[in-house]
């Protein structure tokens, strides 16, 4: 693809096509420019990191409201892995209304703070009450607006703002390109050290995307035709993140006229299966580790022999296994993997894709879908009250 020449996948001959599909098409170049803005920032980023993970005992803590949440919980694994320190996700929802469940007066806390706007209530609040509530904390804020409160929290040493490329920060209602991009800083934060010698995760991941997008568009808008009503989204590990996220921006994209449910592979069997009737759609995002996909073997051929939902559709890197799905949705090439934290960066697309696609089946406004203002870009109405 010319990063000069964006193409617009899902409207190519509309002359307004609205900012979804043009957030949701131009991902692969997002990604590319978040990679060279990540680059920029390494010698600064070390600097800063290498002060905070020399502290004994040290708790990160991944945060962010909604879709943002569900980066840090994408990343948690990948994050403890690469950096061998106690990582959790914890929505910035949970940390404001119960801080003291999560945070320890003497030990010392790195918050990594995920915001595209950086305005919401809750995440200036955890902020606040981080610094409040903690003797030893640091602060990492990445987000997509230059403009927003966060932004501005970069006027101490213990705090580091990452902007992200304008282009991240999306017009549209559902988050899209802003949390492929911001998911993809947090991986890359989590290897900084590394991150000259992953060009050649870069090349793939870029070429991922853009393999979607062209071979993989047109079947999913055909899909988004079919009359359902529920989908269940399933992956684990890293992908659980993913599936959590697909979840949302279908039943965003489409009112919640689409009731979805996310779970992993094999959460499922203990009680959600249930939800899977004659109306649904189960999407399979599958893992790249040999070892997970015996698990997720066993669970397609129950699911298969058990003859559940109406439609099925599989999201591989390499399909493999004689499976019943509908659809394969095959991303990768028969060279090399791609670790699975890239991974998870472009198998959002397909349900992003399918949102878009179902909102307009709906009749629906793809960048404002709820119409009543039931949800809205930045939450609005939350009191943040003094914490004693």
């Amino acid at each position: 693809m010319d990063s000069q020449i964006l193409i617009n996948y899902l409207d190519r001959e509309s002359k307004d096509p609205y900012f979804t599909s043009l957030e949701i098409s131009s991902q692969p170049i997002l990604w590319q420019q978040t990679w060279a803005c990540i680059q920029d920032y390494k010698s600064k980023l070390i600097n800063f990191l290498d002060i905070i993970y020399s502290q004994n005992n040290l708790n990160i803590i991944l945060t962010g409201a909604g879709t943002s949440a569900f980066i840090g919980d994408t990343l948690q694994g990948p994050f403890q892995k690469y950096t061998g320190i106690p990582t959790r996700s914890i929505s910035s929802t949970d940390l404001v209304t119960h801080p003291e469940m999560f945070l320890q007066k003497d030990r010392p806390t790195l918050l990594i703070s995920f915001a595209r706007s950086g305005d919401s209530p809750e995440s200036l609040a955890v902020v606040n009450l981080v610094h409040e509530l903690c003797t030893y904390d640091y602060h990492l804020i990445i987000t997509c607006n230059p403009n927003g409160q966060l932004a501005a929290k970069s006027n101490h040493s213990n705090q580091m703002v990452i902007l992200l490329p304008d282009e991240t920060n999306d017009k549209g209602l559902a988050m899209t390109g802003s949390f492929s991009s911001m998911l993809l800083c947090g991986a890359l934060v989590s290897r900084i050290r590394q991150i000259d010698e992953l060009e050649i995760q870069k090349t793939m991941l870029i070429s991922y995307g853009e393999n979607v997008l062209e071979k993989y568009t047109g079947e999913i808008k055909k899909i988004a035709k079919i009359d359902f009503n529920r989908a269940v989204f399933l992956g684990s590990g890293p992908l659980s993140g993913i599936a959590t996220e697909s979840h949302l921006k279908l039943q965003e994209l489409t009112r919640g006229k689409i009731i979805c449910k996310h779970d992993s592979f094999l959460g499922v069997r203990h009680g959600p299966k249930a939800v899977i009737d004659e109306n649904t759609i189960v999407v399979y995002l599958f893992s790249n580790n040999k070892y997970v996909e015996q698990f997720e073997d066993d669970l397609v051929k129950e699911i298969c022999a058990q003859e559940l939902g109406m439609y099925s559709i599989g999201i591989h890197e390499k399909p493999k296994g004689d499976y019943c799905l509908d659809l394969n949705i095959k991303i990768g090439n028969d060279e090399k993997l791609l670790d699975e934290e890239f991974l998870a960066v472009c198998y959002i697309l397909p349900a992003q894709i399918l949102g878009y696609y179902k909102s307009l089946e709906l009749g629906l406004n793809p960048d404002n879908p709820s119409v009543a203002g039931v949800i809205s870009r930045v939450v609005q109405g939350v009191t943040i009250y003094d914490y004693n």
